[in-house]
């Protein structure tokens, strides 16, 4: 899903910098946006609190309210800590492992690299976002697209996870393993978003 409108209000809204101009932005004025931001806040419902925790997991991954039910029902289905779970469906999508391998600088450009034609999987073109990947799966940067700028400069300060293995070289990234929790670099308390979608 690619969300319109300003994202540097979305960000402040949710309170987390969705793109390197949000972060500036966001340092220099923090408070919510709109005409009320800056003034106390009201006391929060327990409602809320998990509304808005699921709203910023959205935010995180740029996903709809139909793919986060769906990553939510086949979390339940597995075994294990179902939170962990969701966490580890959503980053195992194709346009989150190109954001985390580092060749685009925002989910919103990993999701138009991978809808135009510039990332492969196991060397074949793929261009669904939504696409789940599995432990040795191997993600590059289509031949026509590996020399674009919009590729180089986000690669030059990449540092991905540890459980990716970063080919600079080759522009590509082989998934090692299922992250853990502490591998996934997302702001988000999992739990309320169990509590959210369990009510």
């Amino acid at each position: 899903m690619n969300r319109r409108g300003p994202k540097v209000k979305l960000a402040r809204q949710l309170g987390i910098a969705l793109t390197p101009k949000a972060a500036r932005v966001m340092e220099r004025r923090p408070n919510p946006p709109g005409q009320h931001g800056a003034s106390p806040r009201r006391k929060v419902s327990g409602y809320k609190k998990q509304l808005v925790e699921k709203q910023r997991l959205r935010a995180q991954y740029n996903v709809s309210e139909r793919q986060l039910q769906n990553a939510f029902a086949q979390a339940i289905r597995q075994t294990g800590n179902t939170g962990v779970r969701l966490l580890q469906l959503l980053e195992l999508r194709l346009d989150a492992v190109v954001l985390r391998a580092g060749l685009v600088r925002t989910i919103y450009a990993a999701r138009q690299a991978v809808s135009h034609g510039h990332v492969t999987v196991n060397g074949k073109r793929s261009d669904r976002p939504s696409r789940r990947l599995k432990p040795g799966d191997v993600v590059a940067l289509a031949p026509r697209s590996r020399d674009l700028v919009a590729f180089t400069v986000p690669l030059e300060v990449a540092r991905p996870p540890a459980y990716l293995e970063l080919d600079r070289e080759a522009r590509s990234v082989r998934i090692r393993e299922i992250p853990e929790r502490e591998q996934i670099p997302v702001q988000c308390e999992a739990s309320l978003v169990i509590e959210f979608y369990s009510r």
